[in-house]
Protein backbone atom coordinates (compact mmCIF):
# COMPACT_ATOMS: atom_id res chain seq x y z
CA UNK A 1 0.00 0.00 0.00
CA UNK A 2 1.00 3.59 -0.64
CA UNK A 3 -0.37 6.95 0.50
CA UNK A 4 -3.48 7.85 -1.50
CA UNK A 5 -4.02 11.39 -2.85
CA UNK A 6 -7.65 12.35 -3.42
CA UNK A 7 -9.34 15.38 -4.96
CA UNK A 8 -12.97 15.70 -3.89
CA UNK A 9 -15.24 18.27 -5.46
CA UNK A 10 -17.97 20.07 -3.54
CA UNK A 11 -20.09 21.82 -6.16
CA UNK A 12 -23.46 23.31 -6.99
CA UNK A 13 -25.41 21.27 -9.54
CA UNK A 14 -27.31 22.69 -12.48
CA UNK A 15 -30.82 21.24 -12.38
CA UNK A 16 -31.51 18.64 -15.08
CA UNK A 17 -28.68 19.78 -17.36
CA UNK A 18 -26.14 16.98 -17.79
CA UNK A 19 -24.08 18.77 -20.42
CA UNK A 20 -23.74 21.91 -18.31
CA UNK A 21 -22.76 19.89 -15.23
CA UNK A 22 -20.16 17.88 -17.11
CA UNK A 23 -18.73 21.11 -18.50
CA UNK A 24 -18.59 22.68 -15.02
CA UNK A 25 -16.81 19.67 -13.53
CA UNK A 26 -14.48 19.58 -16.50
CA UNK A 27 -13.41 23.16 -15.72
CA UNK A 28 -12.88 22.38 -12.03
CA UNK A 29 -10.84 19.26 -12.78
CA UNK A 30 -8.72 21.07 -15.37
CA UNK A 31 -7.64 23.51 -12.65
CA UNK A 32 -6.03 20.81 -10.50
CA UNK A 33 -2.49 21.89 -9.77
CA UNK A 34 -1.12 18.48 -8.85
CA UNK A 35 -1.49 14.84 -9.79
CA UNK A 36 -4.03 12.87 -7.74
CA UNK A 37 -4.94 9.20 -7.63
CA UNK A 38 -8.70 9.62 -7.25
CA UNK A 39 -11.27 12.30 -8.13
CA UNK A 40 -14.64 12.10 -6.35
CA UNK A 41 -17.84 13.84 -7.53
CA UNK A 42 -21.21 14.08 -5.70
CA UNK A 43 -24.29 11.90 -6.12
CA UNK A 44 -26.35 12.43 -9.33
CA UNK A 45 -23.70 14.90 -10.46
CA UNK A 46 -25.24 15.31 -13.93
CA UNK A 47 -28.77 16.33 -12.90
CA UNK A 48 -29.36 16.91 -9.19
CA UNK A 49 -31.79 14.83 -7.12
CA UNK A 50 -34.46 13.60 -7.56
CA UNK A 51 -35.27 13.73 -11.25
CA UNK A 52 -37.31 11.55 -13.60
CA UNK A 53 -35.13 8.66 -14.83
CA UNK A 54 -37.40 8.22 -17.84
CA UNK A 55 -35.98 11.50 -19.11
CA UNK A 56 -32.47 11.58 -17.70
CA UNK A 57 -31.17 8.04 -17.21
CA UNK A 58 -28.28 7.05 -19.46
CA UNK A 59 -26.86 3.70 -20.53
CA UNK A 60 -23.27 2.52 -20.32
CA UNK A 61 -22.92 3.71 -23.92
CA UNK A 62 -24.09 7.23 -22.97
CA UNK A 63 -22.32 10.58 -22.89
CA UNK A 64 -21.46 10.60 -19.18
CA UNK A 65 -19.57 7.29 -19.30
CA UNK A 66 -17.69 8.57 -22.36
CA UNK A 67 -16.90 11.81 -20.52
CA UNK A 68 -15.63 9.95 -17.46
CA UNK A 69 -13.37 7.82 -19.66
CA UNK A 70 -11.91 10.94 -21.23
CA UNK A 71 -11.32 12.70 -17.89
CA UNK A 72 -9.84 9.61 -16.25
CA UNK A 73 -7.40 9.02 -19.12
CA UNK A 74 -6.45 12.70 -19.34
CA UNK A 75 -5.73 13.04 -15.62
CA UNK A 76 -4.40 9.49 -15.18
CA UNK A 77 -6.70 9.27 -12.15
CA UNK A 78 -9.64 7.14 -11.16
CA UNK A 79 -12.84 9.21 -11.18
CA UNK A 80 -16.10 8.30 -9.47
CA UNK A 81 -19.56 9.75 -8.90
CA UNK A 82 -23.16 8.66 -9.39
CA UNK A 83 -25.80 9.37 -12.01
CA UNK A 84 -29.01 7.73 -13.20
CA UNK A 85 -28.48 4.67 -15.36
CA UNK A 86 -30.77 2.38 -17.31
CA UNK A 87 -29.88 -1.29 -17.26
CA UNK A 88 -32.17 -3.44 -19.35
CA UNK A 89 -35.64 -2.19 -18.36
CA UNK A 90 -34.77 -0.88 -14.89
CA UNK A 91 -33.42 2.41 -13.55
CA UNK A 92 -30.63 2.68 -10.98
CA UNK A 93 -28.76 5.40 -9.12
CA UNK A 94 -25.34 4.08 -10.11
CA UNK A 95 -21.89 5.06 -8.95
CA UNK A 96 -19.29 4.54 -11.67
CA UNK A 97 -15.68 3.79 -10.72
CA UNK A 98 -13.77 4.71 -13.88
CA UNK A 99 -10.11 3.85 -14.41
CA UNK A 100 -7.62 5.55 -16.77
CA UNK A 101 -7.52 2.47 -19.03
CA UNK A 102 -11.26 2.81 -19.69
CA UNK A 103 -12.37 -0.13 -17.58
CA UNK A 104 -14.97 0.55 -14.92
CA UNK A 105 -17.17 -0.95 -12.24
CA UNK A 106 -20.54 0.18 -10.93
CA UNK A 107 -22.32 0.21 -7.60
CA UNK A 108 -26.11 0.60 -7.56
CA UNK A 109 -27.46 2.52 -4.58
CA UNK A 110 -28.91 -0.01 -2.15
CA UNK A 111 -30.99 2.27 0.06
CA UNK A 112 -33.11 4.41 -2.24
CA UNK A 113 -34.51 7.45 -0.45
CA UNK A 114 -38.14 6.66 0.34
CA UNK A 115 -38.93 10.08 1.85
CA UNK A 116 -37.91 11.72 -1.43
CA UNK A 117 -39.88 9.29 -3.58
CA UNK A 118 -36.76 7.71 -5.06
CA UNK A 119 -38.11 4.22 -4.34
CA UNK A 120 -40.98 4.73 -6.79
CA UNK A 121 -38.75 4.87 -9.85
CA UNK A 122 -35.28 3.65 -8.86
CA UNK A 123 -34.47 -0.02 -8.34
CA UNK A 124 -32.43 -0.71 -5.18
CA UNK A 125 -29.08 -2.36 -5.71
CA UNK A 126 -28.24 -5.69 -4.13
CA UNK A 127 -24.50 -6.01 -4.51
CA UNK A 128 -21.71 -4.28 -2.59
CA UNK A 129 -18.73 -3.11 -4.63
CA UNK A 130 -15.24 -3.66 -3.32
CA UNK A 131 -12.55 -2.09 -5.44
CA UNK A 132 -8.84 -1.38 -5.07
CA UNK A 133 -6.47 1.51 -5.74
CA UNK A 134 -2.75 1.64 -4.89
CA UNK A 135 -3.24 -1.23 -2.44
CA UNK A 136 -6.20 0.42 -0.67
CA UNK A 137 -9.40 -1.61 -0.46
CA UNK A 138 -12.32 0.74 -1.04
CA UNK A 139 -16.10 0.50 -0.65
CA UNK A 140 -18.03 3.30 -2.43
CA UNK A 141 -21.60 3.96 -1.30
CA UNK A 142 -24.30 6.55 -1.98
CA UNK A 143 -26.01 9.12 0.28
CA UNK A 144 -28.87 7.40 2.20
CA UNK A 145 -26.68 4.29 2.55
CA UNK A 146 -24.90 6.26 5.29
CA UNK A 147 -27.80 5.67 7.68
CA UNK A 148 -27.47 1.87 7.47
CA UNK A 149 -24.40 0.69 9.41
CA UNK A 150 -24.82 -2.99 8.54
CA UNK A 151 -24.50 -2.23 4.82
CA UNK A 152 -21.38 -0.18 5.59
CA UNK A 153 -19.89 -2.74 7.94
CA UNK A 154 -16.22 -3.69 7.71
CA UNK A 155 -14.95 -7.18 8.42
CA UNK A 156 -11.67 -8.66 9.61
CA UNK A 157 -10.70 -12.15 8.57
CA UNK A 158 -7.37 -13.93 8.33
CA UNK A 159 -5.55 -10.78 9.35
CA UNK A 160 -7.13 -8.61 6.65
CA UNK A 161 -9.75 -5.87 6.64
CA UNK A 162 -12.41 -5.89 3.91
CA UNK A 163 -11.79 -2.20 3.24
CA UNK A 164 -9.63 0.73 4.28
CA UNK A 165 -11.71 3.58 2.86
CA UNK A 166 -15.47 4.18 2.76
CA UNK A 167 -16.76 6.76 0.27
CA UNK A 168 -20.22 8.34 0.38
CA UNK A 169 -21.26 10.54 -2.53
CA UNK A 170 -24.38 12.52 -1.68
CA UNK A 171 -27.15 15.06 -2.22
CA UNK A 172 -27.71 15.47 1.54
CA UNK A 173 -29.89 18.49 2.49
CA UNK A 174 -28.55 21.20 4.80
CA UNK A 175 -31.46 20.73 7.20
CA UNK A 176 -29.93 17.35 8.09
CA UNK A 177 -26.28 18.41 8.07
CA UNK A 178 -25.78 17.48 11.74
CA UNK A 179 -26.56 13.76 11.27
CA UNK A 180 -24.52 13.80 8.05
CA UNK A 181 -21.40 14.85 9.93
CA UNK A 182 -22.02 12.64 12.97
CA UNK A 183 -22.75 9.52 10.92
CA UNK A 184 -19.60 9.98 8.84
CA UNK A 185 -17.59 10.10 12.07
CA UNK A 186 -19.41 7.05 13.45
CA UNK A 187 -18.77 5.01 10.30
CA UNK A 188 -15.04 5.83 10.52
CA UNK A 189 -14.73 4.88 14.18
CA UNK A 190 -16.74 1.68 14.06
CA UNK A 191 -15.02 0.40 10.91
CA UNK A 192 -11.45 1.51 11.73
CA UNK A 193 -11.14 3.13 8.31
CA UNK A 194 -10.96 6.47 6.56
CA UNK A 195 -14.36 7.86 5.51
CA UNK A 196 -14.87 10.40 2.74
CA UNK A 197 -18.22 12.19 2.33
CA UNK A 198 -18.71 14.29 -0.82
CA UNK A 199 -21.89 16.36 -0.90
CA UNK A 200 -23.31 19.07 -3.16
CA UNK A 201 -24.16 22.68 -2.32
CA UNK A 202 -26.74 25.17 -3.63
CA UNK A 203 -30.53 25.04 -3.89
CA UNK A 204 -32.36 22.71 -6.25
CA UNK A 205 -35.52 23.43 -8.22
CA UNK A 206 -37.61 21.98 -5.37
CA UNK A 207 -36.28 24.66 -3.03
CA UNK A 208 -34.10 22.25 -1.04
CA UNK A 209 -30.81 23.72 0.14
CA UNK A 210 -27.49 21.90 0.47
CA UNK A 211 -24.53 23.04 2.55
CA UNK A 212 -22.01 20.45 1.40
CA UNK A 213 -20.00 19.77 4.56
CA UNK A 214 -17.84 17.46 2.48
CA UNK A 215 -15.01 16.02 4.53
CA UNK A 216 -12.47 13.29 5.14
CA UNK A 217 -12.48 11.51 8.52
CA UNK A 218 -9.63 9.38 9.85
CA UNK A 219 -10.07 5.99 11.61
CA UNK A 220 -10.07 7.70 15.03
CA UNK A 221 -12.96 9.97 14.03
CA UNK A 222 -10.85 13.10 13.52
CA UNK A 223 -11.51 15.46 10.61
CA UNK A 224 -8.52 15.37 8.25
CA UNK A 225 -9.93 17.93 5.80
CA UNK A 226 -13.26 19.69 5.24
CA UNK A 227 -14.68 21.91 2.51
CA UNK A 228 -16.09 25.29 3.49
CA UNK A 229 -19.88 24.94 3.95
CA UNK A 230 -21.94 26.26 1.01
CA UNK A 231 -18.85 27.08 -1.05
CA UNK A 232 -17.71 25.38 -4.26
CA UNK A 233 -14.30 23.91 -3.55
CA UNK A 234 -11.89 21.30 -4.81
CA UNK A 235 -10.10 19.80 -1.83
CA UNK A 236 -6.91 17.79 -2.28
CA UNK A 237 -6.06 15.56 0.65
CA UNK A 238 -3.76 12.62 1.32
CA UNK A 239 -4.61 9.41 3.16
CA UNK A 240 -1.67 8.12 5.19
CA UNK A 241 -1.05 4.39 5.00
CA UNK A 242 1.30 4.62 8.00
CA UNK A 243 -1.43 6.20 10.10
CA UNK A 244 -4.10 3.57 9.45
CA UNK A 245 -1.73 0.60 9.82
CA UNK A 246 -0.30 1.86 13.12
CA UNK A 247 -3.72 2.60 14.56
CA UNK A 248 -5.12 -0.81 13.63
CA UNK A 249 -2.05 -2.51 15.08
CA UNK A 250 -2.25 -0.59 18.36
CA UNK A 251 -6.02 -0.86 18.79
CA UNK A 252 -7.18 -4.20 17.43
CA UNK A 253 -10.94 -3.88 17.65
CA UNK A 254 -11.33 -5.95 14.49
CA UNK A 255 -10.40 -9.11 16.41
CA UNK A 256 -13.60 -8.77 18.44
CA UNK A 257 -16.04 -7.81 15.67
CA UNK A 258 -19.11 -10.01 15.36
CA UNK A 259 -19.30 -12.21 12.28
CA UNK A 260 -22.53 -12.14 10.27
CA UNK A 261 -23.77 -12.64 6.73
CA UNK A 262 -26.09 -10.37 4.73
CA UNK A 263 -28.54 -12.78 3.15
CA UNK A 264 -29.73 -10.36 0.46
CA UNK A 265 -26.32 -9.76 -1.14
CA UNK A 266 -26.01 -11.44 -4.52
Amino acid sequence: MQDLKIAYIQADLIWEDAQANRSAFNSKISELTEKVDLIVLPETFTTGFPVDPNQFAETEEGETIAWMKTISKKTDSVICGSFLMKKEDKFFNSLVWMRPDGTFETYDKRHVFRMGGEHKLIEPGKKILHTELKGWNIRPLICYDLRFPVWSRNSYQNGKFAFDLLIYVANWPAVRSYPWKQLLIARAIENQCFVLGVNRIGTDLNGIGYSGDSCLIDPKGNIVSMATPSVEEVIITTLSIKEILQFRENFQVGLDWDNFVLSNIL
